[in-house]
């Protein structure tokens, strides 16, 4: 695995019960770059993006083969700290899910549960992980306020925050502006861009536009197989598999 790949999946099968929802994949992640999987309903994109971080594990029927390295170290060997691995990736998911707390005790949450910082330290980190989530000015003179009076883009914004709050090296985005309407949607994807600096991001979205416009990479997933990968703008301007250019012009989705 060269520097540049921050994630490589090797035959990574995934069954619920009985349902082989992925099937075989081998995949590479780079560092510091926006990987889009992209692909229609029930393709199994959610799964995929799930595996990265063992949250099917939550899941009893759930079986998984194969093997995800992230820096090099398998995430499903048997001895992996899977405690240790979730606040290595961060997740933001499809609809905002902000705590039954304040703003500030929201992005708090995490660094306190790891024995990150208390004090002076803490309210560094917290201011730290809203600017970085591009919410702080819209939030710091109200830290003490409930999270649920924010909108709901602000909410999806300060669930970012939570999420870099622990330090994390790769953040892992399932559907994050489904829920949003288009101008909360447009600083959600602004944002994107702005992390892919400091983070590895991957993004599940089954909106083209989106994938277009936020990603360098795109993985279309298609009955739980990656049917192409590659560069975003290759894929949308030269598709080489026919299923991907059928998707693409909205043949089928």
């Amino acid at each position: 695995m060269s520097y540049k790949d921050k994630i490589d999946i090797k035959q990574l099968n995934v069954w619920f019960g009985e349902k082989h929802v992925i099937r075989g994949v081998d995949l590479k992640i780079k560092s510091n770059s926006v990987t889009a999987i992209m692909g229609p309903s029930g393709c199994g994109k959610s799964t995929l993006l799930r595996s990265i971080n063992r949250m099917n594990d939550v899941i009893k029927v759930c079986k998984v083969t194969g093997d995800v390295f992230i820096n090099g170290k398998n995430a499903y060997e048997d001895n992996t700290n899977v405690y240790d691995l979730r606040r290595q990736i961060g997740m933001v998911f499809q609809r905002p899910n902000p705590l039954p707390k304040s703003i500030y005790e929201n992005v708090a949450f995490g660094p306190k549960i790891h024995k990150m910082a208390s004090g002076k330290a803490l309210d560094k980190i917290v201011e730290k992980s809203l600017r970085a989530a591009a919410i702080w000015d819209e939030v710091h003179d109200r830290l003490n306020d409930s999270a649920f009076d924010l909108s709901g883009g602000q909410q999806q914004r300060l669930c970012i925050a939570r999420a870099l709050a622990v330090d994390p090296e790769i953040i892992l985005m399932d559907e994050p502006c489904s829920a949003l309407d288009p101008a909360a949607t447009a600083k959600i994807e602004q944002l994107i861009r702005v992390l892919s600096n400091d983070y590895t991001v991957i993004i599940v979205t089954h909106n083209m536009q989106q994938a277009s416009r936020v990603s360098d990479y795109t993985v279309f997933l298609y009955l739980g197989k990656i049917i192409e990968e590659g560069a975003t703008k290759g894929i949308f301007e030269n598709p080489q598999h026919e299923l991907t250019e059928q998707y693409i012009t909205g043949e089928f989705g």
